[in-house]
């Protein structure tokens, strides 16, 4: 399979009317497929966008008729409104530092209307297949049954939608979920409830039901390094400046966060939280500001990992037993694109080698958008990504030769093995802000590069 050439013809056989063929797919009207519009909008290339259900919104619609969000109730974000908003888009003044669910919603159709974006949007059309075919181009198929032909596809889809979960030994008669599927409290009123797994659902959702249930139990197997939400009145993410995310070295950044939270709320083993078996910033942070205080209370109880599965009850490696009525297993997501064959992207170990997290060097004109776990929100940095490769399709910008990036993507695998816990969560983990320097510099360097990936089939 060869680059798409500068110029390179594309034929649609789905369009049979007179207007200019599209150029782009892009899959799913979540945030990052959002940005996504936006940035090939501002540079004049032609696109389609579907999305599987019938508004935008993604995760953050709460019960999205598309059947993939992962939101419950009383869902908050954990990185600041500062942090999360668009560049040019801010947050309304009345948001709050830490806005519900409903409040990021409600930002997102904002900014959907403010740049007129819905109309470049089909909804309640689900992308069910996306093959590569001749000179680079792939072949969409919808739910519709149509097949069309474009030059590059954007993949928007998301990764919090497909629950990942673990096994253990033994049989349990009660009632076993994923996080990804619960919403409210109400039904495990006077339970005995176990949750697997020490990440910020998890928090969420313990404290949720402590309010209300008999027991509430956590299971982890490394603990965690708790940060709250606000480290002496300031949320927590507005420390880590630009300068010190992208230039401080790790040792430093760890020392420092680590006496800002120790002198916020002291020693956590204090509130009965094992001390974690690895440093901070070696596993995605755990973000909460009540956990330690119910932990405290004694209305989260922590226990070790589960050694088996008896009927009514869970056996933990320490030999201790709790009567558990429902286990949560809040154990993370895999990485899964239910419209493309797993062997071709070399999805494997729930990552994909991706330069930059967004370019396929194997298979020409392919990119994902929002594919990754920042140290902070995703949505400014799918922004970035967007915009990065609008500007490729427009020509502004070409890419690294396929050698270039391939050995970039295996200095990336190293340092991630080197920094994190080996683990299914921590494939797609970057620093807030060193990512959004390095696509800040990819932009740049790109406008010297050979521009192999122009895209014809611009909008006037």
């Amino acid at each position: 399979m060869t680059e798409v050439q500068e110029k390179l013809p594309i034929v649609s056989p789905s369009r049979e009317d007179n207007r200019e063929h599209a150029s782009v797919c892009i899959i799913g009207a979540g945030p990052s497929g959002m940005v996504a519009v936006k940035a090939l909008k501002d540079q004049g290339v032609a696109f389609d966008c579907f999305e599987k259900g019938s508004d935008i919104g993604g995760i953050w619609r709460f019960n999205n008729d598309n059947g993939m969000s992962s939101a419950y109730r009383t869902l908050h974000i954990n990185s600041s409104k500062w942090n999360m908003q668009f560049a040019d888009f801010p947050m309304p003044e009345d948001f709050p530092d830490f806005g519900h669910h409903s409040d990021v919603l409600r930002y997102f159709e904002a900014y959907v209307a403010e740049f007129d974006l819905r109309k470049h949007i089909t909804f309640n059309t689900e992308v069910k297949d996306v093959k590569p075919i001749d000179d680079g181009a792939w072949a969409v198929t919808l739910s519709s049954g149509e097949t069309r032909v474009y030059q590059a596809v954007l993949v928007a889809n998301g990764h919090h939608w497909n629950p990942r979960l673990p096994s253990f030994p033994g049989d349990f008669n009660g009632k076993e979920m994923h996080s990804h599927y619960y919403k409210v409290p109400e039904d495990f009123e006077g339970k005995n409830v176990l949750i697997v797994g020490i990440g910020n659902s998890s928090c969420d959702i313990a404290i949720d039901l402590c309010r209300i249930a008999e027991n509430v139990y956590i299971s982890t197997r490394r603990s965690a390094h708790v940060i709250p939400k606000y480290l002496f009145g300031k949320p927590a993410d507005l420390w880590a400046t630009p300068a010190m995310d992208a230039y401080t070295p790790l040792w430093v950044k760890r020392l420092f966060i680590k006496a800002l939270v120790y002198l916020t709320v002291g020693n956590q083993e204090k509130y009965g939280l094992p001390r974690p078996d690895h440093k901070i910033l070696s596993e995605h942070p755990t973000v909460s500001e009540e956990l330690l205080s119910y932990i405290g209370h004694g209305r989260v109880k922590i226990k070790p990992d589960i050694k088996q599965l008896s009927g009514g009850e869970v056996e933990f490696v320490d030999d201790s037993r709790a009567a558990i009525d429902t286990i949560i297993y809040a154990t993370g997501y895999q990485i899964t694109f239910p419209f493309m064959d797993s062997e071709m992207l070399g999805l494997k170990d729930n990552r994909i080698s991706l330069y930059r997290n967004v370019v396929h060097p194997g298979l020409p004109n392919l990119y994902f958008i929002g594919l990754l776990q920042p140290l902070g929100a995703i949505m400014p940095l799918a922004e970035m990504q967007s915009k990065w490769i609008a500007k490729v399709f427009s020509g502004e910008c070409g890419l690294p030769s396929k050698e270039a990036m391939t050995d970039e993507i295996r200095k990336y695998h190293k340092n991630m093995k080197k920094r994190y816990v080996t683990s299914h969560r921590h494939t797609i983990q970057v620093d807030f802000w060193d990512y959004f320097y390095q696509i800040k510099r990819e932009m740049q360097a790109g406008k010297r590069r050979p521009k192999k990936h122009q895209l014809t089939g611009k909008t006037a």
